[in-house]
């Protein structure tokens, strides 16, 4: 599994947003979940072993490829979902975008859960019907299949023939909410990404995913929190139950359940070996949860927050100390045998999706290697994979957005 994840100090500076309704009422108190600021991927075998092949066979040119329109993915409406009430937030059917595998990936898969943070209100809830967040009405009918997902060797060797998914995200509560969450006030509005997992888990499952040799789920931001919340249950397939059910009871009998779907106790339970893939300044956590808007009424972060480079002293300090955090909150993991991190010191978010920071020639580099290559060594066992980049701004291969520009 690989995880972007944040800290618990980085966690514990948020301040004045909520859970997704759902939560609300399933959870004494109202923390937001901060892990709407990392991108995971989860391995688990559909068999049960920690079997891993020998690496595919793949052209290693450096070329990019031009994109035309047979690379574009058609999405599939999950039809099957309306019978088992599996609806998006408005009511309309899910959907997914899928590619087949070919050669030596045909029995493998890899699927990857689009991310785009949570509704924390009744407004913002309806707000989302409105767009691909919450409607199959509004989603992109044909996506190109770019980074972890590419078909391209040269840009995804480890994976570009197998089985590819990309999982639309519109329940807004991580394809983790229940019907027996919904607010009964009229508002019309449907919770139901359990349902939705389900019901693709099962379509999947009839399209070959039942006999598959090697599978990785993955996921981009709140992505990444729904492919944890789902990473055990995804590699045993176990019996259908509700989110509260699928936290870990070791941790809901220590604490309160809401504490429990914070991403550094979900990773201290989970079984299935994990893969972490994080920026330590990372923007949205910066923008959102170190420093949102709301806590800067003078502006004195705008600049910052907007363009890493023009943080001052202070800031950069700050910044340090949030990147500390996170480090501190990895010390447990960093132990284990079975897990990999790539931990960068860039001002960017979700980083696997984006061919050019994946894998390609102008790529983000830890001691000479790219994501791509890192998540290669650890899942098919060549080496050890645990890379942590040196403090921003030593790095020179790092991408960071710049806000400022037009």
């Amino acid at each position: 599994m690989v995880v972007e994840k944040v800290g618990s100090n980085s966690m514990a500076n948020i301040s004045g947003l909520r859970g997704p309704l759902w939560w609300m009422q399933w959870a004494k108190r109202g923390w937001a979940i901060a892990a709407v600021g990392f991108a995971v991927f989860v391995f688990a075998l559909s068999v049960a072993s920690y079997y891993r092949s020998s690496e595919p066979e793949s052209n290693t040119a450096n070329a990019f490829h031009h994109i035309t329109t047979s690379d574009l993915i058609d999405l599939t409406l999950l039809h099957s979902a309306k019978d088992r009430g599996a609806l998006c937030l408005d009511g309309s059917l899910p959907g997914y975008h899928f590619q087949k595998g070919f050669g030596s990936g045909a029995k493998n898969w890899l699927l990857f859960i689009e991310g785009g943070g949570w509704c924390n209100t009744i407004e913002s809830c309806i707000l989302r019907k409105h767009m691909h967040l919450g409607s199959s009405k509004h989603m992109g009918r044909r996506v190109h299949f770019t980074g972890i997902l590419s078909p391209y060797p040269d840009h995804n060797p480890g994976f570009f023939n197998w089985n590819r998914v990309r999982i639309q995200y519109c329940d807004g509560a991580f394809i983790a909410g229940h019907p027996d969450n919904e607010l009964k006030n009229g508002t019309e509005l449907f919770f139901r990404g359990r349902l939705i997992w389900e019901a693709i888990m099962d379509e999947l499952l009839s399209f070959g995913l039942s006999k598959a040799e090697q599978a990785l789920l993955s996921g981009c931001s709140s992505g990444g929190l729904a492919a944890l919340i789902h990473c055990d249950e995804f590699r045993h397939l176990l019996p259908k139950d509700g989110l509260a059910k699928s936290l870990n009871k070791d941790c809901v009998a220590r604490m309160e359940p809401d504490r429990c779907i914070f991403p550094e106790e979900i990773v201290k339970n989970i079984k299935t070996p994990v893969f972490l893939v994080q920026s330590a300044y990372d923007f949205w956590q910066i923008q959102n949860t170190l420093i949102p808007k709301a806590s800067d009424p003078h502006s004195y972060w705008q600049n910052c927050r907007l363009n890493i480079y023009n943080c001052n002293s202070t800031q950069v300090e700050i910044l340090l100390g949030f990147r500390g955090s996170l480090l501190k909150a990895l010390n447990d993991f960093e132990k284990n045998k079975e897990g990999g991190m790539f931990i960068s010191s860039c001002f960017i978010h979700c980083q696997t999706l984006m061919t050019e920071i994946w894998n390609s020639p102008k790529s983000l580099r830890i001691n000479n290697k790219t994501i791509a290559e890192s998540v290669g060594d650890w899942y098919f066992n060549r080496s050890a994979a645990k890379l942590i980049d040196c403090p921003f701004p030593c790095n020179p291969t790092c991408y960071n957005v710049n806000f400022t520009r037009g």
